[in-house]
This record gives C-alpha cells, structure tokens and sequence, in this order.
C-alpha cells in the first residue's frame, strides 16, 4: 500500500484537516499519478457538506487532477513514467455494457466509479484529489498536452468536458445562436469552448459585473437577467442554452429565449428540483436537457482542442491550508473562476 497525503473532512459541518490516506498496490494497468494540482469543483463543495445524500465520512474530494505519472504496472502500454497526465470525474466503468462500448463511459449501465465518495471494484471507498498521489487503471487517465500547464490543465477535466460535451453533442458552430447561463467557473470555459467551436456566443447573468470578462473571453454580447427587457428583447433568438448555474433559477422564462426546435442543456446541479412548465416547450417544440461530464475518449478530445485552440480557465492557485476559505468564496462567487490548489503544499 502506499501512502499519501491529503485534506479530508470528516462530516458536513466540519473542516478540512491534514490526513493520510492509503492508495492500493499497483495492480498490471495501474498508474501511480504524482499528483502536482487538483482544482475545486462546486460538485466537490455539494458532496463535501453532504448536500446530494449519504456520504462516507472521512472524504478527500477532488476530480480535476493533473500530475506526472510516477509508476506503471506491468502491463500498462499507455503511459510511462514522466508522462504529464490528468484524472476526471471518474476512475474505472464496467467497460462491457453498450454505452461503455459506445466510449460513453459516464453512463455505464453498471455504474461507474467516481473519483471520490464511490467504491471501487476492490469494494474500497475512493478518494479523490486533494492529495499528493492517486493510483487509477490506465483506461481512465488523460494525456494532457505540451502547450497546456498542469495548473490550468487540472479545472479541465471536469469543467472542461461538462461544457464541451453538450456544446459537441447538440453541434455549436458556425451558423449556431448559443448562450451560456452564468460566468462562472463553467460558464467561463463554455464561452471560450463555443467560441472557438464558431458559434455565436451570449452569456446571461444577473449583472453586467463581469461583461468586460464574458467579452474578452469571446463572447459576442452579454446581458443581465436581472433586466425583464433581456427577455423580452431575446425571446425565441437561442438554438443551444447552456444552463451552468447551480442554483435554482426559473428555468421557464429562459425556455422563452429557445428558437423552434432549440434546445436547453443543464449541466449546473442545484439541489433544489427546479419546476418546469410543460407548456414552456410544447410552444416551439423546445428540448429540456442534461448532460453529464463525457466520456474518457470525448475528454481526451476536448484536451486537445483547448490546445489547438489556446483555451485554458482562468484560475487562482491556493494552498491546501485555503481550502474552507475557497469553499466559501466559492459560495459567494468569489473568484474569477476557478480555484486549484498546488499539491505541493500538502
């Protein structure tokens, strides 16, 4: 077994505190990952306080991971060791069932493995990136290209994908009218991913507090949802929306913006059901949708036109000794757009 350290939380009222956890003996496609940066996730902040269910105290959150590969099983042909590499939402799937077959391997019929607060197929808790080391077969690790720095690689793989996923699957690019719903650490990555997929790009926030931000990162027009005349003016112009927000919003006045046969993608997940008036789509034969992250070959994908494409989030590197403070700013959109904590620090 091997050691590493972590920040763990031991229940939804708690803070984080210096841990060490095990990581299992690497097994013949086993990677050993050093890790170098881990970012933090709104999705690590609902789990962490215990907002989507049960949890299995003591947790070590963390899918967006970025380090050097730092030990190979015997028969992993993938990677070696000094690869730069990265670790997603997820870490194993059946990989027999129909979408896993499909390379959709976040839908896996059986269930896939999260990166934390699952049970991987040894029947052991998983635990995820806020920690110096993590052990993941090599079906499940990302090349993280050249051009791309570890730092920013690591919000990549989780807000990266959730963005490019369903801008990819409802086919945003040129001739294409989409708006992206909150500037945050989603929105952020979105505006820049549809951009540079040719579609025409509009966020939708509260304020105009960051549109000089939404423009420079690519979007073409910003407007404040907060103003009823953004409704009125916008009304049936959208053929994608993209809803990033977390929290719960009334979702039927944005059905509103959707152009016949327009679709809206949630990929926030506030914790609150939002309610959904049936009418709102059955006028303009609307689509109401989710997506959720992407699959392991979408992801690598996705790595790689951030490259071609110079897309990277705008992040803020912190300690790991800052991570309730970050969880906090967080809550309070406090941060411009995502945070990541160096590993080093641990």
């Amino acid at each position: 077994m091997i050691t590493a350290k972590a920040r763990a939380i031991d229940g939804p009222d708690k803070s984080f505190r210096a841990a060490e956890i095990k990581r299992r003996d690497l097994d013949l496609h086993d990677i050993l990952i050093e890790i170098k940066y881990a970012g933090i996730c709104h999705s690590d902040i609902h789990t962490a306080h215990g907002e989507w269910g049960a949890v299995n105290y003591p947790l070590v959150p963390g899918h967006e991971i970025a380090g050097i590969v730092a030990e190979v099983g015997a028969e992993v042909t993938k990677y070696k060791v000094g690869d730069r590499v990265g670790v997603g939402c997820m870490v194993d799937s059946c990989g027999d069932c129909e979408n896993c077959q499909k390379g959709e391997e976040q839908f896996c019929l059986n269930g896939q493995v999260p990166t934390y607060a699952g049970v991987d197929k040894y029947g052991e808790p998983t635990q995820g990136g806020y920690s110096t080391h993590i052990v993941v077969t090599e079906d499940f690790v990302l090349k993280i290209p050249d051009s791309i720095e570890l730092d920013a690689a690591a919000p990549l793989l989780c807000a990266g994908i959730t963005t490019y996923s369903p801008l990819n699957h409802w086919g945003a690019g040129s001739g294409k009218k989409v708006a992206v719903i909150g500037l945050g650490g989603l929105g952020h990555m979105a505006v820049q991913i549809a951009h540079a997929m040719g579609a025409e790009v509009t966020v939708l926030s509260q304020t105009l507090n960051k549109k000089e931000d939404g423009l420079d990162l690519g979007a073409d027009s910003y407007y404040a949802t907060s103003d009823p005349e953004t409704f009125k003016k916008l009304g049936g112009y959208f053929d994608l929306i993209i809803n990033t927000v977390s929290a719960k919003i009334d979702i039927n006045a944005y059905f509103g913006l959707l152009t016949l046969d327009g679709t809206l993608v949630n990929v926030g997940a506030p914790s609150e059901p939002l309610s959904v008036r049936v009418q709102s789509l059955i006028g303009g034969r609307r689509s109401f949708a989710g997506s959720l992250i992407g699959g392991i070959r979408e992801t690598q994908e996705m790595l790689d036109f951030c490259a071609e494409h110079s897309i990277a989030p705008k992040i803020e590197v912190i300690s790991a000794d800052q991570i309730d403070e970050a969880y906090k700013r967080v809550l309070a959109s406090d941060v411009k757009y995502r945070f990541v904590i160096d590993i080093s620090t641990m």
